[in-house]
């Protein structure tokens, strides 16, 4: 399932069996695949099950990166056990520094990367659902010194809109010493190629996937050649 722009209201669902989903990511040569639990994030129960059985099928074979409502430090050690290689804490890197701190000790730091959700050059909280006081920037500056080393930056009024990334936004974020991957309204092979050209560690594609916008195969041969990560 994906949303437009964070709202529940505008959900697309494309395939209801998350593993066949994996398998054929998998298929077609990803290295990661990134999950985001949509129900926690809007604190309407969680798809603990369905990961796990994810995780089951296919993390002997590609890292999975989960996000979606990993705001108390019992809901990060209960994901750590779920089988994937990365966790992204969103809301509560912004609101609550101390879990973040708390979070980083229970594990390897390159098992955490900070959601930097952007509305406007602020953050973006609760399942994008509020806009917080602080800028994206304060934000990213922060979490570097905290240990975290990955950012995921989402644009949210782009995200699902497939009217590109925003690489402006993204760019600042690395200026203060963090890999960075963009994700929101990628809709092209050439938004992939604009990405990597701009010294950025990756992008998170999901609607041009499901609707074949762009070919996962052609994707990740891109992405080879072009992103500092890949």
């Amino acid at each position: 399932m994906r949303l437009s722009q964070g709202s529940a209201a505008r959900e697309t669902v494309y395939d209801d069996d998350p593993v066949r989903v994996a398998e054929g990511f998998v298929g077609a040569g990803a290295r990661w695949i990134h999950l985001v639990d949509l129900d926690r994030a809007f604190d309407q129960g969680d798809n603990d099950e369905a990961i796990r059985r994810v995780a089951d099928r296919v993390a002997a074979r590609v890292r999975l990166q989960l996000g979606g409502g990993l705001r108390t430090l019992d809901r990060v050690i209960g994901a750590l056990d779920l089988g994937v290689a990365r966790l992204v804490i969103g809301t509560a890197a912004a609101t609550d520094p101390a879990m973040l701190d708390a979070a980083v000790s229970l594990a390897p730091a390159e098992r955490f990367a900070v959601g930097v959700d952007a509305r406007d050059g602020f953050v973006a909280v609760r399942g994008w659902t509020e806009t917080s006081t602080l800028r994206t920037t304060d934000l990213a500056r922060r979490v570097v010194e905290q240990g975290i080393g990955t950012l995921i930056y989402t644009d949210v009024t782009r995200d699902g809109m497939l009217q590109g990334p925003d690489l402006a936004g993204a760019v600042a974020l690395q200026a203060v010493g963090a890999q960075v991957v963009a994700s929101g309204g990628v809709a092209s092979l050439a938004d992939l190629r604009r990405i990597g050209q701009a010294g950025l560690a990756g992008a998170i594609v999901g609607r041009a996937l499901y609707e074949g916008r762009i070919a996962l195969g052609d994707a990740l041969a891109l992405a080879r050649d072009e992103f500092s990560a890949a």
